[in-house]
């Protein structure tokens, strides 16, 4: 007769449960990680691809590209704390660009008055913003989708659709003799110790203070109570409708500092300005959602997910990349990030 050692069945049943929990082991690691896994894979191989691409100097021109969407997502990332969203910052932030450009162009003002006004310009924007969705009851999308194509066409109203720059002939024929602030432009083009520009250390300001509001403060545990269940947030005695207009006047104001980078870092009012800036800062936002498989808006994620778009573009920038096929390559390893967190991941959790 065959005997059985208990210490075999032992084993066998110990191993399957072994390997189940090395896989959950790599699920919780491939959904954590994915985004910095894929970073560190394209920081390394655009490096060894072309060795210039890890300069600092390089380095920290990436980071500068990706500032002002970072900003911009930053602002995101709070209106979808509360289940909104903001289709206006691109517009917000264009409209900035043109009017700290009139600003000291048209009126002669210096940087330390410009840079308030237009603060207080896309405050203001979001104020209004806030005011259609929480008073009113338009819908987000409606209201700020309204209020985008709105400011499209305002700011090309003072100067009948010409770019702002020195000596700016106005509609009524005079001419403009104002000139941009050399304060104002060190925004956009100053270095620390030659080596940090201020719009990454804004933008490294601006992450810290959000995170801070966000995640360490009582308000921003209501901002995503209002989010997760708003009717149980205000049962709980907070004010909703103040909440949701915090988040849209953070937004509008961010997009104008964002804006406000953007004017200083060309040195003119360009009608064109800020184009792609709306689609670059939600992605970076919702890449945001799959940093630290947080699944939720956090401004540290968009910073990630805004420095991932960059270290991307960047990097087939250098190898010399045809300009057409950058969208389909940065939506492809996008793809293979959120598949990584959410479909791989949870798969190995069996």
């Amino acid at each position: 007769m065959t005997t059985i050692d208990d210490s075999d069945l032992s084993k066998e049943t110990a191993a399957p449960d072994g390997n189940r929990a090395d896989r959950r082991s790599a699920g919780v690691v491939l959904r954590s990680g994915a985004v910095f896994i894929l970073l560190g894979l394209m920081l390394v191989g655009f490096g060894v691809a072309e060795p210039a691409f890890i300069n600092i100097g390089n380095l920290m021109s990436v980071l500068q590209a990706v500032s002002v969407v970072a900003i911009l997502g930053a602002g995101v990332t709070v209106t979808l704390a509360v289940v909104g969203f903001d289709l206006s910052i691109g517009a917000v932030a264009a409209s900035s660009v043109m009017a700290a450009s009139y600003a000291m162009i048209v009126w002669q003002l210096d940087a330390f008055a410009t840079v308030p006004l237009v603060l207080a310009f896309g405050a203001t924007i979001g104020l209004i913003n806030a005011f259609l969705i929480v008073r009113l009851r338009v819908p987000d999308l409606l209201a700020t989708l309204a209020m985008m194509f709105l400011l499209s066409g305002l700011q090309l109203i003072p100067t009948a659709g010409r770019s702002i720059s020195a000596g700016l002939v106005l509609p009524d024929g005079s001419k403009a003799v104002g000139a941009y602030d050399p304060v104002f432009l060190l925004i956009g083009r100053y270095s620390f110790l030659g080596t940090l520009p201020v719009s990454v250390v804004l933008m490294a300001l601006v992450a810290l203070v959000l995170y801070v509001l966000t995640e360490r403060t009582r308000i921003g545990r209501l901002l995503f109570a209002t989010g997760g269940n708003e009717v149980a947030t205000r049962l709980a005695g907070a004010s909703t409708a103040r909440l949701k207009t915090l988040a849209y006047v953070i937004s509008g104001a961010l997009a104008s500092l964002g804006g406000i980078v953007i004017a200083a870092r060309v040195g003119r009012g360009d009608v064109s300005s800020g184009g792609s800036l709306l689609m670059d800062a939600v992605a970076a936002a919702l890449i945001g959602f799959a940093v630290l498989n947080l699944r939720r808006p956090n401004v540290l994620g968009t910073l990630v997910g805004a420095v991932f778009v960059g270290v991307l573009l960047n990097g087939l920038t250098m190898l010399n990349a045809p300009y057409y096929t950058q969208d389909f390559v940065k939506g492809a390893v996008l793809v293979g990030a959120l598949a990584l967190t959410y479909g791989l991941g949870r798969n190995l959790d069996r």
